[in-house]
């Protein structure tokens, strides 16, 4: 979140769980099969464990997972778990003490770690650990994780920042390319084609194939020709590219339109068709102004 922000608010304007859940399986009946649940921190959503049992059993997702920073996993992965969860990704940029504290501007790694240890425990998996790849600050820190991942039978993700708003930008960018390299070189890593979930990570792994390394690579290596994903943010928007502006707004037509889905399947059509063929991070840094935060991190 931006440095001192403060407005943490549920307005009316977010979509109910019931108008999540019927949008959800108007999706499903046009293909979609998978939904993961992000923010912010969606673990801050009350009575999230209720959604997610709705949207496996009312919605009839196959796959609902959840990208968190871990805090609360402690109080909720069983009962998520137990709802229909079926896996999670935790952020993790750091396992050094004072970095996180930089990092979150709280002292938390203890919890991440907890919150970990109960996905683990909840057989959430496979845990995936997202390190966002930040220039100067813990680009040194990337072989000390892999370690860390592979002892506890975790998968490391590593994510080259985005351009997306101020800290994003003061920070920059890097390419991930030299550490896969060097990483490459000292434990042999070979690239694996064994599905991992749905997404833009492209995997390595160790010669015994025991533990995995994905790379998430925006800047240096798009992956725009083999996406498919779409955003739904809280307010009923759906972003159809991080990196563009193409969006439909649903909420009002959710709304307008209580007992008739064709509308609503019309707009989803309409706009699919407006999913841009690729970004413009390298070409046009300075396109994008919304936080990261806004969109769904």
């Amino acid at each position: 979140m931006p440095v001192g922000f403060k407005d943490y608010r549920e307005p009316a304007s977010w979509l109910t769980f019931d108008e999540i859940v019927r949008l959800m399986t108007l999706l499903q009946r046009s293909g979609t099969r998978k939904v993961r649940l992000t923010g912010g921190e969606p673990l801050l959503r009350r009575n999230l464990p209720d959604l997610v049992y709705r949207l496996r059993h009312e919605a009839g997702l196959e796959e609902i997972s959840l990208s968190t920073n871990g805090l609360r996993l402690p109080k909720l992965a069983k009962s998520l778990k137990d709802a229909g969860l079926t896996r999670v990704n935790i952020s993790l940029d750091s396992l050094d003490k004072d970095k996180i504290r930089q990092i979150t501007g709280r002292d938390v790694l203890g919890q991440i770690i907890s919150g970990i240890d109960a996905a683990c425990d909840a057989r959430l998996t496979p845990v995936k650990i997202n390190m966002v790849l930040m220039p100067g600050v813990n680009e040194h820190e990337v072989e000390d994780m892999f370690r860390f991942c592979c002892e506890r039978s975790l998968t490391l993700r590593i994510i080259e920042t985005m351009p997306i708003g101020d800290t994003a930008r003061q920070l920059g960018t890097r390419s991930a390319q030299p550490i896969l390299e060097a990483l490459r070189q000292k434990y042999g890593l070979i690239p694996t084609t064994q599905s991992m979930g749905p997404g833009p990570a492209r995997y390595w792994q160790t010669p015994d194939g025991l533990h995995r390394i994905g790379f998430i690579t925006p800047i240096s290596d798009h992956f725009c020709a083999t996406c498919n994903r779409i955003r739904l943010a809280v307010d009923g928007t759906i972003y159809l590219c991080l990196g563009q502006e193409e969006r439909i707004e649903l909420r009002e037509l959710l709304r307008a339109n209580p007992d008739d889905d064709e509308p609503i399947l019309k707009a989803l059509r309409q706009g699919i068709e407006l999913k841009p063929e690729r970004h413009h991070f390298v070409e046009q840094p300075e396109k994008i102004i919304r936080f990261m935060s806004q969109t769904g991190g």
